[in-house]
């Protein structure tokens, strides 16, 4: 009979690095998707979402590190430890021209920052099994998240219709650098799960949670900057719109986030067989903040 254990494809592993990038926001317009403010706020929950988020992944995968026997496992945790650190501040960096713009992202953020320091956070629990209960469903939690980032930032490389509907070269930059650094190390936090848990049941679960608290998030956020936005007399979010980017090539298709389902609870997945190392690696290869850090790294 077949294993039903994850079988990673070997030749998508890489070498995981931190890019210092830095983004001039000075030119990027409050809907930095022409004519498309829905579209615009709906990607641009990223920045109110991942720097709280990201910082959290940092702070389990620290204190996941010990439990890790693996060494190459551990260099790959390293790394990406690394490379979400910088996503955290890439996307906390755009906040400050929101505000500038008109749109104060801080109520918002609030919200989300007490999700995950106190929520997700650390708990008062005694040395143990209450203590490794929690972090075992931390990383659960985080390879189920990280099942979306992939999904996303494998979307965004290849989604030549925001080329073509003239989006800001800023965002779209700091879009595909990131969606590429998360194709690139998108079985980490999967790896990690399963070398220190693996539990099918705990998989299920916390992707349940996972997927139902971003659903909630996403909309949520969307709603508060299409409300705020001081350029819309009647800012509201809807599905009808969401149905529309989605065809128009702007957003993700609902069909394509539905289908991402049954890929991340197959007992044989692994996330080395979705999306592209190579297309990642071209990607960061020509991405101007990439290449301009590679290229003062190599000045240093």
């Amino acid at each position: 009979m077949a294993s039903l254990r994850p079988q990673p494809v070997a030749t998508e592993h890489i070498p995981l690095k931190a890019r210092n990038v830095a983004f001039d926001w000075t030119d990027t317009p409050l809907h930095w998707i022409p004519g498309d403010p829905a579209s615009t706020h709906t990607i641009n929950v990223l920045h109110l979402l991942l720097p709280a988020g990201e910082r959290w992944f940092v702070h389990v995968y620290k204190q996941a590190l010990p439990h890790i026997r693996d060494p190459r496992l551990r260099e790959d945790v390293i790394g990406f430890i690394g490379q979400e650190a910088m996503h955290s501040q890439a996307h906390d960096d755009v906040l400050p021209r929101l505000k500038e713009l008109g749109l104060d992202p801080t109520p918002y953020t609030a919200q989300v920052d007490w999700l995950f320091e106190k929520l997700l956070g650390d708990r008062t629990l005694p040395p143990g099994r209450a203590r490794k209960w929690w972090l075992m469903e931390r990383v659960a939690m985080i390879a189920a998240i990280e099942h979306y980032t992939a999904f996303l930032g494998d979307w965004v490389l290849n989604a030549e219709a925001l080329d073509a509907k003239g989006a800001d070269p800023t965002m779209l930059d700091l879009l595909r650098w990131h969606g590429a650094e998360e194709v690139e190390h998108r079985s980490v936090a999967f790896d990690v799960f399963v070398h220190l848990d693996g539990g099918y049941r705990r998989r299920v679960r916390t992707w349940a949670t996972a997927f139902s608290a971003l659903v909630f998030l996403w909309q949520r956020g969307t709603r508060f900057f299409m409300a705020n936005d001081p350029s819309l007399t009647d800012g509201k979010a809807t599905f009808k719109d969401f149905l529309r980017a989605g065809r128009q090539g702007m957003l993700p298709t609902p069909g394509a986030m539905l289908r991402s389902i049954p890929q991340y609870l197959s007992r044989t997945y692994h996330p080395s067989h979705h999306g592209s190392t190579a297309q990642a690696v071209a990607y960061l290869n020509r991405s101007p903040a990439a290449t301009a850090a590679e290229a003062a790294a190599g000045g240093a």
